[in-house]
């Protein structure tokens, strides 16, 4: 455990920018996997990108006014506990999650949630485990009291 810093070992967007690309790639290039709803599957594609965005939005907001990094390569300044924190204790990653799926409906092809549990993995070991372990060596029983009363997803 660091208090100095994460030991993050994989940039958060790379999973789901790798499962998108390569979930395209394949849906046009191999094998398509057809996640066609028509037009409910387009207004429910962009109204989750949206709340993915929102919830992003949010989050930056809450970092910029406890004056704390979203750098998931550099130490956290504060424990933030306020706004989206209240309901996750990772909510960029859930909107993360609301825009894998939104661009996979909005691509008509489900090999991107195909994906979804490699993305959890690596998520979870390469990212997730190490921001932890820097904030309970950061902010100690603050930290675990938090960790007690806010799932990790919501």
């Amino acid at each position: 455990m660091s208090a100095h810093r994460p030991a993050t070992r994989v940039l958060p967007p790379a999973p789901y920018a790798a499962a998108l690309l390569g979930g395209w790639w394949l849906d046009r290039r191999m094998l398509p996997l057809s996640l066609d709803w028509g037009v409910a599957g387009n207004a429910l594609g962009w109204l989750a990108v949206g709340i993915g965005l929102a919830l992003f939005a949010w989050t930056l907001f809450t970092f910029h006014r406890h004056r704390t990094t979203v750098n998931p390569y550099r130490a956290a300044s504060t424990l933030c506990t306020e706004g989206p924190f209240r309901f996750s204790r990772n909510p960029i990653y859930v909107g993360d999650w609301f825009i894998l799926a939104g661009v996979s409906l909005l691509m008509k092809t489900a090999w991107p949630l195909v994906f979804a549990p490699f993305v959890w993995a690596m998520l979870r070991y390469g990212v997730i485990r190490h921001e932890e372990a820097h904030l309970e060596a950061r902010f100690g029983d603050d930290y675990r009291a938090y960790r007690a009363r806010v799932r990790r997803w919501l």
